[in-house]
């Protein structure tokens, strides 16, 4: 890479952060992030910026509104600090489930938050498996909505399976993540758990719509966050026949006891990326599997820098 490029990450990303910046074999930008007493943020380079294109790498996970004022107090600092281009790596895009009025009254937040970071200096914005592809269109500036689903397709692969796969997506909204990934696994199908969603956190597994019996199944989803949802699917194959069941999300939020409850179910196993970063306790889970990102993101902004198609990097990931 040239000198023109400077990888920065703030408190919530930086072995991620890291990672990326092995791949790119650049050193990581130095960057204090100072909170006062009263919870005021100061974020402050510690090295020029002038004319360079800067990568801040920060996933909005808890604490979700703290770490969205790092990145706009960030933006703010870099566009006046003449920096040439600024892009926002934001592996998990916090307040994406907010993309619609689903009731009468509720704020749509995830534009909100689309807005903060325009108006507060981002030129283009890097995400991965948004909640919502339509939040996209939030935005007025380039975004790149990245997928883990050729990562998850490239792990699975390599287990060799001895039985038929069936990928099940956990609701409606999902089947054509469920879909992407049974197309980068030989020989799967697909199917669809009917569920109910009656209030945040919670939700009701109703009906399956496909055949599991004595299959292995393979849920696929966005996030993981208090698990409740995700195991109640869980139980629902093992009902319906399945013979092992796996887990794959690309978030794993993991709040209160998740990591408790899913290494006491039945799952066989849930794969999870690094686009949020796990406490040391819970990295200690008996059930839960990290894939790095770090390679792919390394990638994309190399493709960013070279004007070149970011579709392509997909290519890698469907070779074994």
């Amino acid at each position: 890479m040239n000198n023109n490029i400077i990888v920065f990450s703030l408190n919530s990303s930086e072995e991620l952060a890291e990672q990326i910046c092995e791949h790119l074999q650049l050193r990581r930008g130095r960057i204090q992030v100072n909170h006062f007493a009263d919870g005021e943020i100061m974020v402050e380079p510690d090295e020029s910026v002038r004319g360079k294109n800067v990568y801040l790498v920060q996933s909005t996970s808890y604490p979700v509104s703290e770490n969205y004022m790092e990145v706009l107090i960030a933006l703010d600092a870099f566009k006046r600090a003449s920096a040439a281009e600024v892009t926002v790596v934001m592996p998990y895009f916090g307040y994406a489930r907010q993309d619609r009025k689903a009731r009468a009254r509720q704020p749509i937040t995830a534009k909100l938050m689309a807005d903060l970071l325009q108006t507060a200096g981002a030129d283009r914005v890097v995400t991965l498996d948004l909640h919502a592809p339509q939040i996209q269109g939030f935005f007025d500036i380039p975004i790149d909505d990245l997928t883990a689903t050729s990562l998850f397709g490239q792990y699975y692969r390599q287990k060799h399976f001895d039985q038929d796969v069936v990928i099940v997506s956990p609701d409606h909204g999902g089947a054509t993540r469920a879909r992407k990934l049974s197309d980068v696994i030989p020989n799967s199908t697909i199917a669809i758990i009917d569920k109910r969603r009656t209030k945040p956190n919670v939700a009701e597994s109703v009906n399956l719509i496909g055949d599991v019996d004595g299959k292995i199944a393979i849920i696929v989803d966005d996030i993981v966050d208090t698990g409740g949802s995700l195991l109640g699917g869980v139980q629902m194959l093992y009902d319906r026949g399945a013979k092992e069941v796996y887990c794959a999300c690309t978030h794993g939020i993991l709040s209160k006891d998740a990591c408790q409850r899913i290494d006491q179910s039945p799952i066989k196993e849930l794969v999870i990326t690094n686009s949020i970063q796990l406490s040391p306790v819970k990295k200690k889970s008996t059930k839960i599997k990290q894939l790095s990102i770090a390679y792919m993101l390394a990638k994309t902004i190399e493709a960013i820098q070279h004007n070149a198609p970011v579709s392509d990097i997909w290519k890698i990931f469907n070779e074994d």
